[in-house]
């Protein structure tokens, strides 16, 4: 409260500098620029208050809430003409994807005008997102590639048997894929089959949005698609962009209205042809378009508010981002780590200044048993408070199995859900330390106390009681699983062997809710609050007593196994770290996405 007065007297007092400030932070006319180059989220990172001054901070990446942020303001502001989008690189999931367009569409229905300009050509995902723009504009001598999709499988049973490693892997679910690596040499039919059904929903997106924002029908979307890549002014003769332009020529054409939508030629020519183009060019050197950084508007805008003065109720917002563990050996892989997961959902449970739970779900699964200790917190959680579990890019079995106990479940298309199914390897080293000359001599009491030993495969008794194990899980997981979605465990049986789905498929068969993104789980969830709860913002909820982080993890066997291509095989790995000897519920993507 003391630090909220003394923030809110300082801001009264540079209240006359931050008003002028903001008068000139948007140009009459002119565009707010959106710089999009790396890692885009859903929500915006919490900063951090106390940086050490000699260390660099590491810039945050952007957010789809910022976005969000910077639109609501823009449509309520005259000035500016509308945002010009900057985007050299994206890398964010299907999911993130989708609901940054949304945003981005949101802010063209309010009234202001979007221009994408993309320097270094156009791939499948920035297409996807310069598609909700009014004109796309690419960097000369550049390509335009919507390729589509394609993933390659990379499978290591032959190189394991060279080495002498033996894997064992225990699989309920005839779509639970994600030990094929290791025991495989080529997909497997219901892996290839699952696979496609994600493309095919992939594929199908980006048609649709290239259809939709081209204002051409899905043919000629799907016809771009198929004979990708093309150069620059191909693309503008297929009606794919719409001009190509340097960046200072952008802002002549932004200023003389040269884009689509005048009689203006598309192509800025700048050379001695003497063209109509380059007269246009001409009368507007004098005449560039005023810009403004959107970091820029935005904390002007910021200035202007007052921070409240007493605690207010807040919507909660719990983040289940990375491969489910008990705890977190390392630092270095992203992990949603049980300890800290249970302390942040008791702290949202007691604090009574939260009115309601956001459960943002980012991960593919992990531990069995740590997927279940955490459910067990968000069902005591939903006995008090309302729940939306809100799946982003992945929320597949053990990210499911978490979000089962929401009273609603929120995912966009594109998300990558179900795989409700249970995992187990081990690997037996006996080849290897005999080629290595390495004998193994056993003392032991109690026929299998030596169960877990790597030195040797397991008997055919001893492999019954891992199977029993597994249909044990798997049979817990159907329940959970049923409970959630209130219906008997036969009707989800048929849905569950491991099999994966796209957010659409999942909701057309029950086991997601509703369709759309971060702003329409908050939507759902203040309506469960009730009338008064439209104001009510939300923050993420962290653990309420410290918990001390983990040493960095010295990752070279994962690090080097992405490097040559492994990337599934390094996550396993990665996995294998910090679940040693727990059952895994888990969807590893084993073959690498091409897009």
């Amino acid at each position: 409260m003391i630090a909220a007065l003394l923030v809110n007297l300082l801001r009264l007092l540079l209240l006359p500098v931050s008003a002028l400030r903001w008068a000139f932070a948007a140009p009459r006319g002119g565009y707010v620029v959106l710089e999009i180059d790396g890692r885009v989220v859903d929500l915006q990172p919490p900063r951090v208050r106390l940086a050490l001054w000699w260390r660099p901070r590491k810039r945050a990446p952007l957010s789809v809430e910022r976005v969000r942020e910077l639109g609501k303001h823009l449509m309520k502001d005259p000035r500016p003409a509308g945002l010009l989008l900057r985007m050299r690189s994206v890398h964010a999931g299907p999911a993130v994807l989708a609901s940054l367009r949304d945003a981005l569409l949101e802010i063209r229905a309010g009234g202001k005008d979007i221009v994408a300009y993309l320097p270094m050509g156009a791939d499948n995902a920035t297409l996807l997102l310069a598609s909700a723009a009014r004109a796309i504009v690419v960097g000369p001598e550049t390509l335009v590639s919507p390729l589509g999709f394609a993933v390659e499988g990379r499978y290591v049973r032959r190189a394991l048997e060279q080495a002498g490693v033996e894997p064992e892997v225990f699989a309920k679910g005839m779509y639970k894929n994600a030990g094929e690596v290791l025991v495989r040499d080529t997909m497997s039919a219901a892996q290839r089959e699952q696979v496609g059904a994600l493309l095919d929903a992939r594929l199908g997106d980006l048609v649709a949005a290239l259809a939709q924002g081209r204002r051409v029908d899905r043919e000629t979307a799907a016809r771009w698609i198929d004979e990708a890549p093309y150069g620059a002014e191909q693309a503008v003769a297929r009606g794919i962009i719409d001009a190509v332009a340097y960046e200072d020529e952008l802002e002549h054409m932004l200023a003389t209205g040269l884009l689509p939508g005048t009689t203006a030629p598309r192509r800025a020519q700048v050379g001695a042809s003497g063209s109509a183009g380059e007269g246009a060019l001409a009368s507007g050197r004098h005449g560039r378009a005023r810009l403004v950084a959107a970091g820029r508007y935005l904390r002007a805008r910021r200035a202007l508010s007052l921070r409240p003065m007493l605690p207010r109720p807040i919507i909660g917002v719990v983040e289940v981002h990375g491969a489910i563990v008990s705890r977190a050996h390392f630092r270095g892989a992203s992990l949603a780590s049980e300890e800290r997961l249970v302390a942040s959902l008791r702290a949202a449970r007691q604090n009574p200044r939260i009115r309601g739970v956001i459960l943002h779900i980012d991960s593919p699964g992990g531990s069995a048993l740590a997927s279940d200790r955490i459910h067990h917190e968000v069902t005591r959680l939903a006995e008090v408070k309302p729940v939306v579990a809100c799946m982003s890019n992945v929320a597949a079995s053990g990210g499911y199995y978490v979000a089962a106990a929401a009273h609603a479940i929120v995912a966009q298309p594109q998300t990558i859900t179900g795989s409700i199914g249970v995992v187990s390897a081990r690997f037996a080293l006996g080849p290897l330390l005999e080629r290595l000359g390495v004998s193994t001599d056993v003392v032991k009491r109690g026929a299998r106390a030596d169960l877990f030993s790597p030195s040797r495969k397991l008997d055919a008794g001893e492999r019954a009681v891992m199977e029993r194990e597994l249909d044990a899980i798997y049979a817990t997981f159907l329940r959970v699983v049923a409970r959630g979605r209130r219906r008997p465990v036969e009707e989800i049986e048929p849905l569950a062997q491991g099999r994966v789905y796209s957010g659409a498929e999942a909701q057309a068969r029950g086991l997601v809710d509703m369709l759309g993104g971060f702003e329409r789980a908050l939507h759902e969830l203040r309506q469960m609050i009730g009338p008064k709860a439209a104001a009510i913002e939300p923050a993420i909820v962290r653990a309420s007593r410290y918990i001390p982080p983990p040493p960095l993890l010295p990752a070279p066997v994962p690090t080097l196994l992405d490097l040559v291509g492994l990337h599934g095989v390094a996550e396993e790995v990665t996995l294998a770290i910090h679940c040693q000897g727990e059952r895994v519920l888990a969807y590893c993507a084993e073959a690498t996405e091409l897009d």
